[in-house]
């Protein structure tokens, strides 16, 4: 079978299939979980390479890589041998009591990846367990519960990072219980094109008003600032080049460590193994794709902050039930040795360019495009109004078209105005071509909003 096929439809979207389990999903999930309406959702038969096919045999290409998880591909054959192999000695194994051997080589191999000193690694299963991690670590070795994070800023829903979260639609309805030592600062702006100098300025602002924080901290609340290198579901943002080293100077003045959320810029997805990689952490947060579609996080930080935790005595005071299960572990060290081995990074380095240099051709005379900004297979494109506000409907409507075409898409930003691609980076390059196209014909039959 070909691997880089494109869409073929079957059926009206969603399908009948699809349809009727959504109706039985109503029934069965809470409410404010599974998005039910115009075109969503589709229900998942199966998946390959960039290709996902619904219950009503509908064939997608996917620009998502399921919520950047799948990076080498839906069902990566090398990681779906390993996971079989793994199955057959050993599924599950006691984390934090009894652990597998798999889990120690995977910490010896991230901590050989790892810039810099980050060597000690906290596992969990989804993004908010790292965060959560990281945040805890800072705790016992500063002393300080506060944390500055950033407008615009996703970390997860889990209670400890939700604190951290930006949007309110997450936040306010538990807000009384959260940690009420965090602070949002704005995100500087991003540094493409002709907003380059503007992006330096908006970084250098950023920069003060971190340093002002930390300096005007009466009560000597704040441990850590928490950062994306890239905002991503804030909108896909691409800071100044200034702004992770001018943060890490100041942490190091101000006595605070920099936890960096590398959960859906790292391994690769940027061209580079890491998104900071001009700076070095204090704590490292990695997942989505780290075990190729299994659940799999760690929170990676330096021996000197991660000695704060105590020698266990038989009780871990940071642990689930599943740390460093084995079969994820074992897809995470085939993850890692494939990206080494063929070399990923640089192809995504490449390819990334040409997608980005495509969409901005290709997009470059359709109305309400206000910016193309990205690297690697992290783009974003960003709607505007004709009056010039975040055109969000145009988006959003958008994306339910392209799932009608067979395009699965998202939406990124505060106002739902940035169509993020993330696609798998086995996207062919008819799929590519195809993408663009389907892109510019469906922006052009979509009518900029007033």
């Amino acid at each position: 079978m070909r691997d880089d096929l494109l869409p073929q439809l079957r059926t009206a979207i969603p399908g009948p299939g699809s349809q009727a389990l959504a109706v039985r999903l109503q029934h069965s999930e809470c409410p404010d979980t599974t998005y039910v309406g115009g075109a969503f959702p589709l229900f998942w038969e199966r998946a390959r390479g960039c290709n996902v096919w619904d219950v009503d045999a509908n064939r997608f290409v996917d620009l998502t890589a399921a919520f950047g998880v799948c990076t080498l591909g839906h069902a990566n054959p090398e990681v779906t041998e390993v996971l079989q192999r793994q199955s057959r000695e050993l599924v599950h194994a006691m984390g934090d009591v009894h652990p597998s051997a798999q889990k120690v080589r995977l910490a010896e191999a991230l901590a050989r990846l790892t810039p810099g000193d980050l060597e000690v690694s906290i596992f969990g299963s989804n993004g908010s367990d790292a965060i959560e991690a990281a945040l805890k670590s800072a705790k016992r070795a500063t002393g300080r519960p506060g944390v500055v994070a950033f407008e615009g800023a996703y970390h997860g829903v889990g209670y400890g990072a939700l604190a951290t979260t930006w949007r309110l639609h997450f936040r306010a309805p538990f807000a009384d219980q959260l940690n009420p030592n965090v602070v949002h600062l704005p995100y500087p702006g991003h540094a493409d094109g002709a907003a380059r100098a503007d992006a330096a300025t908006a970084a250098a602002r950023a920069l003060e008003r971190v340093d002002a924080q930390l300096r005007d901290d009466p009560s000597g609340c704040f441990g850590a600032v928490l950062v994306e290198p890239i905002l991503g579901r804030g909108g896909l943002i691409v800071p100044h080049a200034t702004f992770l080293p001018g943060l890490r100077e100041i942490c190091d003045r101000r006595g605070r460590l920099l936890i960096v959320d590398e959960i859906f810029t790292g391994l690769g997805r940027t061209g580079r193994w890491f998104a900071s990689e001009a700076i070095v952490p204090d704590l490292l947060c990695v997942g989505k794709s780290l075990a190729g579609g299994l659940p799999l996080s760690v929170c990676i930080g330096r021996r000197e902050v991660m000695e704060h935790w105590e020698r266990s005595c038989g009780e871990a005071r940071h642990t689930s039930t599943f740390l460093g299960n084995p079969l994820a572990c074992a897809a995470a060290l085939c993850m890692l040795e494939l990206l080494e081995r063929d070399a990923w990074i640089e192809r995504v380095a490449t390819s990334g360019a040409l997608l980005g240099s495509e969409l901005r051709d290709v997009l470059a005379r359709v109305d309400g495009v206000r910016e193309i900004r990205g690297r690697g297979y992290l783009w974003g494109i960003e709607l505007a109004t004709r009056a010039g506000a975040p055109d969000g409907r145009r988006a959003r409507s958008l994306v339910q078209h392209a799932l009608r075409q067979g395009w699965i898409l998202l939406v990124a930003g505060s106002e739902g105005n940035v169509l993020e691609l993330a696609p798998p980076f086995v996207l062919g390059e008819r799929q590519r071509h195809a993408a663009c196209t389907a892109l510019r014909d469906m922006l052009q039959s979509l009518p900029q909003s007033a």
